[in-house]
């Protein structure tokens, strides 16, 4: 149960969702009309596909899920843990998926399909990347789950129970940052097309350079200072 929250984590769940959101929905509204971080309603997709024999759809589908997959492979490779820590490899995963999402939008403007493999892939990384804190489940790239954990708090708030309320607020936090990034995803996309990924590319990278920066300040002072050894 989470009873205090970092800034560091504030601030960097509501950014992820922002552009997370930004970047679905700008996807959804493209050619393939797919979505990159929802793995439920692809596979429901992917299902629907097998079922009409529609080997086309079979094969895009299927090689958008296994490429949020492969991200997920990527962040754990990366990181190597699933509980938060300042210090651990998060801004070299940041910055991988900056690469993949410039990656997307070239390959998005091109109408090739490959830019919808690299927008997943980012999203499976961003998603695995951050994963628990406190014994919190912590996602950025969906929300299911997370309105799922929402609804159950509250009905336990409800009943007179004991509750986390920074975790329900965080929780909330990054719902409307999800929804906040969809809407500013889709305002820009009926205007400037793919060029709207540059929002997401842009925060991710900027996330990147604050977290790289702040993690080697941070630690820096948290760690003791050595006592000096006098030379006689």
């Amino acid at each position: 149960m989470i009873t205090r929250l970092p800034r560091w984590i504030l601030w960097g769940g509501a950014v992820l969702a922002f552009s997370a959101g930004c970047l679905n929905t700008a996807a959804l509204m493209g050619f393939t009309n797919l979505s990159v971080s929802h793995v439920t309603g692809n596979v429901s997709l992917f299902s629907a596909a097998v079922a009409h024999f529609d080997l086309r759809s079979i094969l895009y589908i299927g090689a958008s899920l296994l490429s949020f997959l492969a991200g997920a492979v990527l962040s754990g490779f990366v990181i190597g843990q699933t509980s938060l820590k300042l210090g651990r490899r998060y801004g070299t995963a940041l910055y991988m998926e900056a690469a993949l999402l410039l990656s997307s939008c070239f390959l998005y403007q091109q109408h090739d399909y490959f830019g919808q493999l690299a927008a997943a892939m980012a999203c499976g990384l961003q998603n695995a990347m951050v994963a628990t804190y406190s014994g919190a489940v912590i996602r950025t790239t969906h929300l299911t789950g997370l309105t799922s954990d929402m609804g159950a708090t509250i009905g336990n708030w409800l009943a007179g129970r004991t509750i986390s309320k920074p975790t329900l607020g965080f929780q909330a936090i990054i719902w409307y940052c999800f929804c906040g990034g969809g809407v500013v995803g889709a305002f820009l996309y009926a205007r400037v097309g793919y060029g709207a990924l540059f929002v997401p590319i842009t925060i991710v990278l900027v996330a990147a350079f604050i977290y790289n920066y702040a993690s080697e300040h941070l630690l820096e002072k948290r760690q003791p200072r050595q006592k000096k050894r006098s030379s006689f």
